[in-house]
C-alpha cells in the first residue's frame, strides 16, 4: 500500500528517474513518465525507448524511482520489481492518457514561455517518439528523502 502522501506527491512530478541494475552490477538512471498510480502499491511507467532500461529489466526485475521537488527539500525513493508489458497488450485508454499528458505538459511549457520563465524552446515534448512498451511496479519498499529535522 502506497502511502497517500505519497501518491500526491508523486502525481505532481512529470517523471521519474528509475534506476536498474546493467549487466556488470553498475547502477543505470533514465527519466520516465508516469502513467498511473495504483494505491494498492503499483506504478506503471511508459518507456519510449528500447535501450538500456529494457535490457536491464529483462535479465534482472529490481528497479527504484526516485523523485523529489527542491522547492519543498523533500521527496521519495520507492523500491520494487518490475514487469514488462509489451505495447500491444496496452489498453488503448492508456495511450490516451499517455497523449492527454505530453498535450498538458506541451500546454504547461508554452504558458511558462509565454510568461518570460526560462525553458527549453523547441517544446521538446512535442518530439516524443511513441510508447515502446509500459513498465509494471510492484512497489515494496518506500523511502522519504526528507531529512527528518525538516519533517
Amino acid at each position: 500500500m502506497l502511502p497517500e502522501d505519497t501518491i500526491h506527491f508523486l502525481k505532481k512530478q512529470g517523471y521519474v528517474i528509475v534506476s536498474t541494475l546493467d549487466s556488470d552490477g553498475t547502477i543505470h538512471n533514465a527519466c520516465k513518465g508516469i502513467l498511473k498510480i495504483v494505491p494498492e502499491g503499483q506504478i506503471y511507467l511508459l518507456d519510449l525507448y528500447m535501450g538500456r532500461t529494457y535490457r536491464n529489466l529483462n535479465k534482472n526485475p529490481v528497479i527504484s524511482l526516485t523523485f523529489a521537488d527542491e522547492h519543498s527539500f523533500s521527496g521519495y525513493s520507492l523500491k520494487g520489481r518490475a514487469e514488462i508489458v509489451p505495447k500491444e497488450n496496452l489498453d488503448p485508454s492508456l495511450i490516451k492518457s499517455w497523449d492527454e499528458a505530453i498535450v498538458s505538459r506541451v500546454t504547461s511549457r508554452l504558458l511558462k514561455n509565454i510568461r518570460g520563465e526560462k525553458g527549453h524552446h523547441l517544446h521538446p515534448e512535442a518530439l516524443l517518439p511513441n510508447p515502446k512498451y509500459m513498465i509494471r511496479i510492484k512497489v515494496e519498499e518506500v523511502i522519504d528523502l526528507t531529512p527528518k529535522h525538516l519533517k
